[in-house]
This record gives C-alpha cells, sequence and structure tokens, in this order.
C-alpha cells in the first residue's frame, strides 16, 4: 500500500479547523516542513520517522497489524519519541503518558505499580507489551532510559493484541519500543540532581557496523540513588538495556536484552478514606512508616524477525521471557477526614515467570480493483507467580495525615502463608490465540476496510499458598471480531470508525449473595466482552496535525437476580477526544488536548448503584504542553505544560468527591558547543505552584484509595556527545 499525500492544517485557539490542503501525507520527513514519500508496511520491525517537532510519531504498531501510518489506522493512537522523553528527563512511562490527554496515573492496589487509566478504564503495567509481546516488562516500574517510543492505543484491543493476561486492557493498551542505533554513532552522556539530594548519572551508546553498516548495538546505562522531593523518600535504580538490530533489505531482525533493579525506601503510600476526604497534606509530607520498603529485580528480553518471502510475502516471529523478583514491606492506612489514620503491616515476597511467543505472516494480494493486506498470526504467554505474604495484627496501629507518628514495626505474624525468601506457585495463567484479518483498499488507497477476528483461549489456576495445592482456576474461549474503515476523502484529512471487543476473565458463581443461594452456584460465566464503537478525524498537514474521535464502550459485570449469577451487569463509558500535534510555526511545539467523559455504572449487582458514575473517573481532563525555541538566543527552549483533571467521583454512591486539580510545569534547555562538543543543559520544574491535591481516586477496579501528588520538583541535568 503506497501513499503519497501532504498536507497543511490550521490550528485556532478555539478548535481544531481543517483545510485543504494539496501536497500529500508522508511518513518520513525529510525536514520539518516538507514531507517524503512513505510506505505504510505493516512492518513488525522498522518505525515510523517522527512528525514535525520531533514529539510524536507519524504511526505506531497497531498489534498484529505491525506499524502503520496514523493516518492509515482507523484507530486513535500516539506515539511519544525518545526525544520528547529526553527533553522533558521523563523517568518512567507514567511520566510520558502525563502529556496524553487522555490517560492518567494513578497506583497499584496496595503497592507502588504505575497504573495508567485511559478512557475511564484501568490500564495495569503487568499488561503492556513489549514491541508488541505481552508479558515482558518489569512489573511495577519501567524505566524511561530504555525507550524509543512510547505508544498509546485508545480503545479496546482484543483482535489487535490479544486478551490482556492481566485482565486490563478495556479503555486501550500501551507498547513500549526498545532503542535502535541511528545511522550516526552515538556517546552521550548525562549527569542530573532532583529532588533533595537525588543523584542521576546515564550513558547512552550506539555503533552501526558490518556491510552498509546493516548491523547495529545501542547500549544504555543509568543510575538514580538519593533522597526525592518527598521527605525521606529514596529511590536506588539502576538499569541496564542493550538492543542488537539488523536492516536488510529482506531480513530484518532485533534483540532486546534489559536488567533492572528499583527500590524504595519510605514510600508515601496511598491513602484509604473512611467517609469524608481529608484535606491534602504538604506534597512534600512523607507519613510512610520507616520500615517500609518496596525492592524489584527484573530481568528481560525479546527477539524479533522478519523475513520478505516474496515482494507481496512476509512472515514473522518473536520470543521474549522475563524472571522477575519482588519483596516489600508496606503499611497503607486508612484515613477519616480530620487526618487520623490506622494501618498494619503487610509484608509479601513474589517472584514471576513469564514467557511470550508471537508468530505470523503477512501477504499482499489484488483482487480486480480492490487490494488485499491477509494477515495470519499465532501468539502465546504463560506466566508462573510465585508468592508469599504476612500480615501483622490487623487491630493495627495509629498515626496522622499532618503530624505523622514512627512506630516499631509491629511482628507479621498475625497471618502468613508461604515463604517470603521462597514463595511458592499461586497462580498460573495461558493466554492462546489465532488471529486473521483483510485489510481492503480502494479508490485508490483513499478506503480501507479492515475485518478479522480473533480466538481467543484464556486458562488461569490458583494453588493454595504455601502448600502448593490447586485450589481453583478458570478455563474459557472467546472470538472477538473487529470492523474499521478509513476514507481519505482528501489528501489532508482521514476519516475513520470501529467496532472492536476486549476480553477480560469471567467469575465463577458464589455458592451464596448476602445470605441468597445462588442457583448455578461453581458455574464459570464466559469472559466478559467489552464492546466499543468509536467514529473520528484526522488531520495531517506535515507542520502540524490532530485528530478528534466519539466512543461509546460498555464493559459487563457480576450480576445477581435473586437466584442466577450471570455477567448482567454493566458499565457505559461515553466519550469525546481532542489531541493536537506539531510545529505549526517554526520554532514553536505543541502537543495536548482534551477528554470529555461520562462513566456511568448502568446495571450493578448492588441495585443502588444503578445511575452512578464510575469513581474515579473525571468528566473532564485536558493537557498541554508547549515549546518555544527563542530566536534572540540560539540554543535556547523555553516550555511549559499545563495538566487538569476534573472532579472525581471517590465512592460508589457518589455522595464523596475529589476536587479538581491543576499542575503547572515549566522547563528551560540551553544547548551549546563546548570544545567542538555538543552540551545541552535542562533545568525542569513540575507542579511549579506547589500546589497540596489528591490527584487520584483508585485505579484498581472498586477500589476508592487516593494518591498525593508530588511536591514542587526541581530537576537539573548536563549532557554530552562524543
Amino acid at each position: 500500500m503506497l501513499c503519497r499525500r501532504r498536507a497543511s492544517v490550521l490550528l485556532t485557539a478555539s478548535a481544531l479547523v481543517l483545510t485543504l490542503a494539496s501536497p500529500a501525507l508522508a511518513q518520513q520527513v525529510s525536514t520539518p516542513a516538507e514531507l517524503g514519500e512513505i510506505v505504510v508496511t505493516g512492518s513488525q520491525v522498522r518505525l515510523p520517522a517522527p512528525a514535525a517537532g520531533g514529539q510524536v510519531a507519524r504511526g505506531g504498531r497497531v498489534g498484529l497489524l505491525g506499524n502503520l501510518g496514523v493516518m492509515d489506522t482507523p484507530f486513535s493512537t500516539s506515539s511519544y519519541t525518545e526525544e520528547l522523553i529526553r527533553n522533558q528527563q521523563a523517568r518512567s512511562v507514567s511520566e510520558v503518558l502525563q502529556n496524553d490527554p487522555s490517560v492518567r496515573i494513578s497506583k497499584g492496589f496496595g503497592n507502588f505499580q504505575e497504573l495508567y487509566v485511559i478512557r475511564g478504564f484501568p490500564v495495569y503495567s503487568d499488561d503492556m507489551t513489549y514491541n508488541g509481546l505481552y508479558g515482558v516488562l518489569p512489573r511495577q516500574f519501567v524505566a524511561a532510559e530504555l525507550l524509543e517510543r512510547v505508544e498509546v492505543f485508545r480503545g479496546a484491543t482484543a483482535f489487535l493484541n490479544g486478551a490482556a493476561p492481566g485482565g486490563s486492557g478495556v479503555g486501550g493498551a500501551v507498547n513500549l519500543v526498545p532503542k535502535r542505533a541511528g545511522a550516526a554513532p552515538l556517546t552521550r552522556l548525562t549527569a542530573g540532581w532532583e529532588g533533595r539530594d537525588q543523584i542521576y548519572a546515564a550513558a547512552d551508546v550506539s555503533r552501526r557496523f558490518g556491510q552498509d553498516d546493516a548491523w547495529g548495538l545501542r547500549l544504555n546505562v543509568a543510575s538514580r540513588d538519593g533522597e526525592s522531593a518527598v521527605e525521606n523518600e529514596d529511590r536506588e535504580m539502576r538499569v541496564v538495556g542493550l538492543g542488537l538490530d539488523r536492516r536488510g533489505d529482506r531480513a530484518r531482525f532485533s534483540a532486546d536484552l534489559g536488567w533492572q533493579s528499583n527500590r524504595l525506601d519510605d514510600p508515601r503510600p496511598q491513602v484509604t478514606p473512611n467517609g469524608a476526604i481529608p484535606t491534602p497534606p504538604a506534597a512534600d509530607r512523607n507519613f510512610a512508616q520507616p520500615w517500609t520498603y518496596t525492592d524489584e529485580e527484573q530481568v528481560f528480553g525479546a527477539v524479533r524477525a522478519e523475513f520478505d518471502v516474496s515482494d507481496a510475502v512476509s512472515v514473522w516471529a518473536a520470543v521474549g521471557a522475563r524472571d522477575g523478583k519482588e519483596r516489600n514491606s508496606l503499611a497503607n492506612p486508612r484515613a477519616d477526614a480530620d487526618g487520623s489514620l490506622s494501618a498494619y503491616r503487610f509484608d509479601n515476597g513474589r517472584r514471576d515467570q513469564v514467557f511470550s511467543a508471537d508468530v505470523g505472516v503477512r501477504a499482499d494480494v489484488t483482487t480486480g480493483p480492490v487490494n488485499h493486506r491477509l494477515v495470519a498470526s499465532a501468539s502465546q504467554v504463560q506466566s508462573r507467580e510465585k508468592n508469599a505474604y504476612a500480615f501483622s495484627d490487623f487491630a493495627g496501629f495509629a498515626s496522622n495525615l499532618y503530624d505523622p507518628t514512627s512506630v516499631t514495626a509491629p511482628a507479621p505474624t498475625a497471618l502468613a502463608a508461604g515463604s517470603l525468601t521462597d514463595p511458592g506457585v499461586v497462580g498460573r495463567v495461558k493466554t492462546t490465540s489465532f488471529a486473521v484479518a483483510d485489510m481492503l483498499s480502494f479508490l485508490d488507497d483513499r478506503l480501507i476496510a479492515t475485518v478479522g477476528a480473533r480466538y481467543q483461549e484464556i486458562d488461569t489456576r490458583s494453588y493454595v499458598y504455601g502448600s502448593g495445592v490447586r485450589n481453583g482456576g478458570y478455563a474459557s474461549d472467546a472470538v472477538t471480531p473487529v470492523f474499521a474503515v478509513v476514507y481519505r476523502p482528501i489528501d489532508s484529512v482521514s476519516l475513520y470508525a470501529n467496532y472492536s471487543e476486549a476480553l477480560i476473565p469471567g467469575k465463577t458463581a458464589p455458592a451464596a449473595i448476602n445470605g441468597a443461594p445462588v442457583s448455578n452456584a461453581g458455574e464459570v460465566l464466559e469472559p466478559f466482552r467489552a464492546e466499543q464503537a468509536e467514529v473520528g478525524v484526522k488531520y495531517d498537514g506535515g507542520s502540524f496535525g490532530g485528530a478528534l474521535s466519539v466512543f461509546r464502550t460498555t464493559l459487563p459485570s457480576e450480576f445477581f437476580d435473586g437466584a442466577i449469577y450471570s455477567a448482567g451487569g454493566e458499565q457505559e463509558n461515553r466519550g469525546v477526544e481532542l489531541s493536537v500535534f506539531g510545529e505549526p510555526v517554526q520554532g514553536l511545539r505543541v502537543l495536548g488536548g482534551a477528554t470529555w467523559l461520562d462513566a456511568e455504572i448502568t446495571r450493578a449487582l448492588d441495585a443502588s448503584l444503578n445511575g452512578k458514575s464510575a469513581i474515579g473517573v473525571p468528566d473532564f481532563q485536558a493537557n498541554l504542553n508547549v515549546e518555544w525555541d527563542v530566536r534572540a538566543i540560539d540554543g535556547l527552549t523555553l516550555e511549559g505544560r499545563v495538566v487538569h483533571t476534573g472532579s472525581q467521583p471517590a465512592n460508589g454512591a457518589n455522595t464523596v468527591e475529589l476536587e479538581s486539580w491543576t499542575r503547572f510545569d515549566a522547563g528551560v534547555r540551553y544547548a551549546f558547543v563546548a570544545g567542538d562538543k555538543p552540551v545541552t543543559l535542562r533545568a525542569r520544574v513540575e507542579n511549579v505552584a506547589d500546589e497540596d491535591q489528591w490527584i487520584a481516586v483508585g485505579g484498581y477496579p472498586g477500589s476508592n484509595y487516593l494518591t498525593l501528588g508530588a511536591p514542587r520538583t526541581l530537576r537539573l541535568s548536563v549532557s554530552t556527545e562524543f
């Protein structure tokens, strides 16, 4: 499929205005203002080029369809680049996704795992993909130094990616792309400081070698150590990433190996309110107990290869694996309205071993006036979780949100299972799927229709803590279809619509609910099938672009009619998304947008919740990031960002609400040459106004724990290349 198109775009202060233009859209950019020829290949290895401004790419991974240009993708997507990550001094995936107007950041339930809320539904960090493979990435935190792209897919993805093994992915998905060696040799050293006394150092080295520089090698090493802007909260992080790739005319190959060690001491916990929400304490206040910590070490890797059997047929294969270890001692408190806290100790030991694989074939054929891209793939993810836990007395101990009291660590002997130092197997998950798709193109590729289906099997098994005796499980299968269409009425406009689905494991009917016997007790419900319908318009003019979409997603849930336990419950999320990107004026870059959401519980297990809004889903959220190159001083760039989140329901009955909040960030960087070497100085302040504010409610379904926003945080760094 060849696409030769160019466009121009105009943004006014009040709306995204669509205008006609003569040139053709392109995926590969020769200069920010001029677009070159592109080829939409569906490659599983090659990456689309950056868009004007360098902050996002002109395309990204679309599941088994491979890499596609944004304008030929019948879904809502964004792909954030390494340049943006580096310039914002982002530390993790969550800090990159702060730029996305459809995403809000939270934490896991009772831990410090990053969690991303897309279109009002949680996406667990367990369910991110690594170059298209599930389960391979570190589970709680992924260092930004490893990443070439952070790709966000908005919407249900069971067909494109398969069911997420962790049971999320209803509202979207996140794919991380590792760094690759560029055409020019690179040796970049960076040193930095942030928070109170946290020191940062990193090295990024790459070379290409072999005939025609076909082979590339890239090494990234980074370290953080010291106290953050939150008092007494210390981080010790080490990460190493090594990537090898081959760029051939017919054969393409990549291999990535990573190691990450991440420890937090005195990590500030989330707080669960007892009724009314307490006034947020000072943003730099730490109410953690001094003996709490979380520690993880992960080894992970993936290999992906692609081969063009002929000009029309390509095959691919990928395998990946991860071995992760975690230990923590936590005390997440409950809080009264006056700030009184009550908590108990929880210790956990965990080990994960994951294997993931994906194979497929892609063929281009023509039948009369219709071009077809036929794709077939098979994938499997297998995981084994080892776990052990220990609790202290549930009577707990007291403290205060505004005047914390440190207590001696209570003995974790009230309730325990398994060995924390040598945990036993408590769960196994295997998801297997087979998918086929046909992308049909008409009218000289201006009209592209995609139809497909994926057959999926989900098999989960649980075992008794400590003894390893099997005590439950779940096995079922489902077929998830997709229907999507893209129409290009003019070169600069793309109209699209899609229907897609997501799958999460069903539940097993209990013996009784609220004392009432369940007639189908023990029945395993089929996977809950979320359904999404979406329409939208995209615009790309080479120097600037944007998109507007309208969507509706329904997610079934458990329901009891007094006799039968079923999947009759439902949550409906309806929304409108607007996004913009690019460099409308030379030296002025913009990135941002807004999302309007209506998340309603239309039918619930608890009838009193019918018609209520879902916990933790704001009705409005918006982002805007602006960069300006100061013409009077060569190399000087100023940056500002605003992040706004509307009010959020803080309990199921909607009687308690988290207030809306707004955060302002600012940055400056200066690039110059010293001793014939390029040097860049960067300074960035997040939460410039030092606002004290709760920024998230829950994330884990049905939970309403609160996350306190970070205080004013200064980051400084200097980097040089040679």
